[in-house]
């Protein structure tokens, strides 16, 4: 259904343009915990095409069926059998396609808001808002809406996220795209093998009716889009890593106090020779929890994220917080799976620690809690996330449920500005209403790629407002 301030021009449905020999798909353990998730709503921003609209449109729809062909599964519809396994039967029953005209909205409004949230008409470029992923056994599991703009488009899917997860979601959107712009030969073939311990004898039981999103939809909320530059990102790492970079950030660490500290000790290396910098150097590394361990910058980041949106909440000093972050688990398990594994392989993982440490204590600090939880997600550790799912069979809650919860999905290694459909990258990516809670961040990759990456980040009105004043937050952000 088109949002009332959009018209909508016209919707149909787009079949695969061969028919799929493709078997019924059971879903994983991972698949089956997003059941009661909304579908996943992401979708690009361009300029306009150097062609008639009708054109544009007969191009999608033949290029979205081209690409059904390649992936049988977002045609298909969700089924359960007898026993209460369920399975996506690819079944070639098509896929929505909605064109909708905002011929009153521009690409630089869209781009900018008075107050420097994410535009709210954003939201209503996709379909299926609030659509829960069960019900994919009665709906297409996905559904593409183009929006006519003033001078430009915006191409938004909805997909069901117990078919898909974002590796599986964007390899979809750049086939789609490949097709458009006139690609024989499709990049990346998506696998869509069954074969893996996330593939599990025990039923869900499912509650009468469907289960139900864990978190309340229509909380007030704000969201912002706050980037990071690839020159800032290594600034915040050299500071977690505790390297002396260029300007006079020396990872928090009070020099003046650290010298007092020191100077008493024994400055002596293998050749007896020790610089004034040197020196710096090993006094620093002194100072962290484990100085040998490389905090990545995603993970700097997260702890920028961790600290501020800490502060802002204003959490007594013993009260517990969560950062939850997905990982994918394709290269983690033994065998691996392939790059192009078509589903759900992602788990996610909560690092605990008081408001008080998370505050208290340095970036380093609650960089290396996370670092020490995404580094040791082995293959082991997946399998016990299984076996324990099996034990107590149940969809996943999402949501901030204590006040002090922080969620962290989608990722910037992404690529999602790789979505050329023949007139050039988009503009902007952005999202709908789906998933959206207070602590909910969404990581993507920068527009101008080298390692920049954008955050959006979703917060009820305080704590927005306690993270656009928090000085350690904004000193390493570029733009928002």
């Amino acid at each position: 259904m088109v949002p009332q301030s959009l018209t909508l021009l016209s919707k149909c449905r787009v079949f695969p343009a061969e028919k799929s020999s493709l078997p019924d798909l059971k879903l994983s353990v991972s698949d089956l915990s997003m059941l009661s998730c909304h579908y996943i709503q992401k979708g690009c921003l361009f300029t306009r095409p150097p062609f008639t609209i009708s054109e544009l449109i007969h191009l999608l729809k033949r290029s979205l069926s081209h690409s059904l062909t390649h992936f049988p599964p977002l045609a298909g519809r969700l089924t359960t059998d007898p026993d209460g396994y369920v399975y996506i039967t690819c079944n070639d029953a098509g896929v929505d396609f909605t064109h909708a005209d905002g011929s009153d909205i521009y690409v630089r409004d869209l781009l900018a808001s008075d107050d420097g949230d994410v535009p709210g008409e954003f939201k209503s470029f996709f379909a299926f808002d609030y659509t829960v992923s069960y019900e994919g056994h009665f709906r297409p599991i996905l559904t593409v809406q183009v929006t006519e703009l003033a001078d430009g488009i915006f191409i938004g899917c909805a997909v069901n996220h117990a078919v898909t997860d974002g590796t599986s979601f964007w390899n979809f959107f750049n086939t789609f795209a490949e097709f458009s712009r006139g690609v024989k030969r499709i990049s990346k073939i998506p696998d869509f093998c069954r074969d893996s311990i996330l593939v599990s004898p025990v039923v869900l039981r499912i509650p009468i009716g469907g289960p139900k999103i864990t978190f309340a939809a229509d909380a007030p909320l704000r969201e912002r889009i706050f980037r990071f530059s690839r020159e800032s990102i290594q600034k915040l790492k050299a500071t977690v890593n505790n390297k002396i970079p260029k300007s006079e950030d020396y990872g928090g660490i009070n020099l003046v106090e650290l010298m007092g500290k020191h100077s008493n000790d024994t400055l002596k290396f293998s050749d007896g020779k020790l610089t004034p910098l040197a020196w710096l150097r090993n006094a620093v590394s002194r100072e962290t929890t484990n100085p040998t361990v490389e905090i990545s910058s995603f993970q700097s980041l997260n702890a920028l994220l961790w600290r501020g949106i800490t502060r802002a909440r204003k959490l007594p000093a013993s009260k517990t917080t969560t950062f939850r972050m997905a990982v994918n688990c394709r290269h983690r398990l033994e065998p691996k799976l392939e790059p192009q594994y078509f589903g759900n392989a992602i788990q996610s993982i909560p690092t605990y620690a008081t408001a008080g440490d998370v505050v208290g204590k340095d970036l380093r600090w609650c960089a290396e809690q996370l670092n020490i939880n995404v580094v040791g997600h082995s293959c082991g550790t997946v399998r016990k996330y299984v076996e324990d799912w099996e034990r107590d069979s149940r969809c996943f809650p999402l949501g901030n449920f204590d006040g002090a919860m922080i969620t962290i999905g989608s990722s910037p290694r992404f690529p999602m500005y790789e979505n050329d459909f023949g007139w050039g990258r988009p503009v902007a990516v952005r999202s709908g209403k789906a998933n959206k809670f207070d602590g909910k961040i969404s990581a993507f990759p920068g527009r101008e790629g080298g390692g920049s990456v954008d955050l959006e980040v979703v917060l009820n009105p305080e704590t927005m407002a306690g993270l656009l004043s928090d000085p350690e937050f904004l000193r390493y952000v570029s733009a928002y």
